[in-house]
């Protein structure tokens, strides 16, 4: 019998973004404990890493308290079932990946359990409630945090805390050459090509890609030829993207499972708030950043949250390097003018470029997802 083979991992991931990281690190897991069993709550990454998935988390990623609100009842059956799968199969480890609040109050069951807790990706302790990393440390055995000056705010309390690397260091690889890609998506290089990122949460795309939709059809009236490319995320179903897509008299070219390869063709991206503006910082592609939340949440937000920007591509160069469209100002009007500028500025669209080889120096080297799975071996192992 090896070491892995009674050793069982839980994990618990509430959103898009989590179901990848836990996937990627539990693949890198695998390498050092073939035997290990995975179980938990994602999404197909994790299901596709050989995670048994107990509940599938598609239905409560939501962002904001009215959505919350919304969603309630289903949230807190998934989280009465986390509890249940915690208590019945005592994990030897759990994780929990993102997905705040839920999850801290899953690690507090699971610590009166006595299952150790590894939390990866911190709450944004520096954005609001920096009281947070007192809760967070009592109810947790580590924190893995993603971006390095985050280390300070738990050191600072003595809760134990590592900087494992931010995981889209690693996965932000297109799979081709944007040349070959040009020929894969059938785009003609000689003219302009827009990216269209609404998000992957169906209330992000209810919300913000009608305004998109409204912008690329004003570019469209604008620029002859310009070429719309929008990759659809895996949690964003084809039923709900075509309720949108139908009323729009432009052609928007949706891809599948190559979001980088997509970003890689762009020549400007409108995108909403989230991992998905780091992955373009990392690409190097101008863009614009969008987001509305519902007018309770964000009126909540602005006695609450005490940073100066939302996009992280600004909040790590510590400047405003590329334009954020909050709420009201989150126009299909504003989104064209600011897509426009870029396009026809070649020495703003070039200084945003060079700006954005600043965020890929200050995250490292990456290895994220190994890192993660070095520091559950450890755990396992103590």
């Amino acid at each position: 019998m090896t070491e892995s083979s009674n050793k069982t991992i839980m994990f618990s991931a509430g959103e898009s973004s989590g179901d990848q990281h836990a996937a990627n690190m539990f693949l890198e897991l695998k390498k050092q404990m073939p035997k290990i069993k995975g179980i938990g709550m994602g999404g197909a990454k994790m299901q596709q890493a050989g995670i048994d998935i107990s509940y599938d988390s598609a239905g409560i990623g939501v962002i904001g308290i009215f959505e919350v609100i919304k969603h309630y009842g289903e949230i807190r059956r998934a989280l009465k079932q986390m509890k249940q799968l915690v208590a019945s199969e005592k994990p030897d480890l759990l994780v929990c990946v993102d997905y705040k609040e839920f999850n801290l109050k899953l690690a507090q069951f699971a610590k009166q359990q006595s299952v150790k807790v590894l939390f990866y990706v911190s709450p944004q302790v520096w954005a609001s409630r920096p009281g947070r990393v007192v809760t967070y440390g009592k109810a947790i055995d580590m924190m893995a945090v993603i971006f390095p000056f985050e280390v300070a705010y738990y050191e600072a309390e003595s809760v134990p805390v590592k900087y494992v690397g931010h995981p889209s260091v690693d996965k932000v690889t297109p799979i081709r050459n944007k040349a070959d890609d040009l020929i894969q998506f059938s785009l003609q290089d000689n003219k302009f090509i827009i990216g269209i990122l609404p998000g992957s949460r169906i209330n992000e795309i209810n919300r913000m890609l009608p305004v998109m939709l409204g912008a690329a059809e004003k570019l469209a009236q604008s620029y002859k030829g310009v070429q719309f490319l929008l990759p659809q995320a895996d949690s964003i179903t084809d039923e709900l993207l075509q309720s949108f897509l139908k009323n729009v008299d432009i052609d928007i070219n949706v891809i599948k499972d190559q979001p980088y390869d997509v970003i890689q063709c762009c020549d400007v991206i409108m995108t909403t708030s989230g991992t998905a503006t780091l992955e373009v910082s990392l690409l190097k592609v101008p863009m614009v950043i969008a987001y509305k939340l519902s007018a309770v949440t964000y009126f909540l937000a602005q006695y609450i949250v005490n940073i100066k920007y939302i996009g992280l591509p600004n909040i790590i160069a510590g400047k405003g390097i590329v334009k954020e469209l909050i709420q009201h100002e989150a126009t299909a009007e504003n989104l064209a003018k600011e897509i426009s500028e870029i396009l026809d500025s070649t020495v703003y669209r070039e200084k945003m470029m060079n700006e954005l080889t600043i965020i890929k120096k200050k995250l490292g080297q990456g290895g994220g997802s190994k890192n993660m799975a070095d520091l559950a071996v450890k755990m396992l192992r103590d």
